[in-house]
């Protein structure tokens, strides 16, 4: 059976551990803050401190892009060159140009005859967590023996059974950024409020909250009903919110009987467009990590 390789982008912000265990590939995304240039989000490492530090006081709205064509060539040629075929799952469509430059470089695989034939993008309609949680699933049925078809099928029923909601301190960094989605209409008077969103391919407004410690419980809500619809396993997610994250995850631990699959920072190409603050959760059905 051929093997199958599973490729991602940065902005899953699966931890590096869990990345390396699971055998993972990483393309980088990239971000500037207008003064060295375009950075790969993956070359900053593990610790986004600094990043944030520096975002609350730029004067200029920092900018992100995807990787380019020849950044997916870099990383998909050398697996198929030893054999393998590709599930490649990347950031939603409606956010980023990465599975279009992902075709466009498995298509350029196809032409040279290095085999792109053999590459599937997957358009996770997600970001985040909720991407990382569809990740780690292909990677762990196709390391199970599952074939390219079961593993894809399995991976977009996943992804139509796997929901997240996240809290940002501000609207403000979303509408400089141009990622603010249906949640434009809170834009003004809402700026007091804690808004909740959530993320159906692009984000989407779901209530607002006088306070930050209500909307933590609105989260929380929010998980404990999407397990009682079959959603058993979750994540936990933030922006420069350590303590407030480890207090969340604890929390929904004791609702699901289990660890989160992982515990993570966003770093700056996500960071760039929600602020520091950040809290977000998402959880999808387990069953889906095993083999049918």
């Amino acid at each position: 059976m051929t093997k199958i390789e599973v490729v991602t982008d940065s902005t899953a912000y699966l931890p590096p551990e869990l990345v390396e265990r699971e055998g993972i590939s990483v393309i980088s995304m990239y971000y500037d803050m207008g003064t060295n240039g375009a950075t790969p989000e993956l070359d900053v490492g593990g610790d986004f401190g600094e990043f944030y530090e520096q975002l609350a006081t730029a004067e200029q709205v920092p900018t992100t892009s995807p990787p380019s064509v020849e950044d997916f060539e870099a990383v998909y040629a050398p697996l198929l060159a030893g054999g393998a075929s590709v599930v490649a799952v990347h950031a939603s469509s409606a956010l980023s140009e990465a599975c279009t430059n992902a075709r466009a470089a498995a298509q350029r695989l196809v032409d040279s005859g290095q085999g792109g034939e053999r590459i599937e993008v997957v358009d996770s309609a997600a970001i985040a967590g909720q991407l990382g949680l569809l990740v780690l699933a292909a990677a762990r049925l196709s390391r199970a023996g599952m074939d390219l078809p079961a593993v894809l099928e399995r991976v977009k029923a996943m992804r139509q059974e796997t929901k997240s909601w996240f809290m940002v301190d501000t609207l403000d960094y979303l509408r400089r950024g141009g990622r603010i989605g249906t949640a434009a209409a809170w834009i003004g008077g809402a700026l007091q409020f804690k808004p909740i969103l959530t993320l159906e391919s692009e984000i989407t407004a779901v209530e607002r909250v006088r306070t930050r410690e209500r909307a933590v419980e609105r989260l929380v809500e929010l998980m404990r009903h999407w397990k009682a619809a079959g959603a058993d396993t979750f994540f936990v997610h933030h922006t420069s919110a350590h303590d407030d994250v480890q207090d969340l995850a604890e929390r929904l631990r004791e609702i699901y009987w289990r660890p989160p699959e992982f515990v993570s920072e966003l770093g700056p190409v996500l960071g760039t467009h929600t602020g520091p603050g950040l809290l977000g959760v998402g959880a999808g059905p387990s069953r889906f990590f095993e083999p049918s």
